[in-house]
This record gives C-alpha cells, sequence and structure tokens, in this order.
C-alpha cells in the first residue's frame, strides 16, 4: 500500500445497526461525535439503520424499517387523495 494515501482522519470506526443489535469494527473516515465500547476498547461510533444482518435480502424475512415515520407521513399526505380518487 502507498504510504500517506488516506485521509488524516481514517480511523477504526464501529458501525451499529440499532434494529436488530450488530456492530461490526471497520476503518471509516466518517465523522463522528458518539463513541462506543467495543471490545474492550473505546472507538467512535457510526448508527446505521440497516445492514447485512436486518437486511431482508439477507434475512429472507420481509420488514418495515420506520425511521423518523416516514410511513405514517406518507399514509397522512395521500390519504385523503387516496380516498377521494375511489369515490
Amino acid at each position: 500500500m502507498k504510504p500517506d494515501i488516506h485521509p488524516s482522519t481514517y480511523r477504526l470506526v464501529v458501525f451499529k445497526d440499532f434494529s436488530c443489535d450488530y456492530s461490526f469494527l471497520t476503518k471509516s473516515c466518517a465523522p463522528s461525535k458518539e463513541t462506543i465500547v467495543f471490545e474492550g476498547q473505546e472507538y467512535p461510533l457510526i448508527p446505521i439503520e440497516i445492514s447485512n444482518q436486518s437486511h431482508p435480502f439477507f434475512t429472507g424475512k420481509m420488514k418495515f424499517v420506520d425511521s423518523a415515520g416516514r410511513i405514517d407521513k406518507f399514509q397522512k399526505k395521500f390519504t385523503n387523495k387516496l380516498t377521494t380518487k375511489k369515490s
């Protein structure tokens, strides 16, 4: 590997999928203000909504991941339009 090609912020971080409580350690430049203790050491934490442990393609299970109420917002926005078109 060539020396000095990675940014100075390239370091070990923990990505944590909160939908299934799965964590993994890898290197990244992604900014983080949170930290977590992983295998006895403290690392920056990058929260993620979906990973290979929770994605329907890999698990074979259909699952809705509704963060920030996106489904509810969509239904509220289009409920009136859908009911008026049926009439």
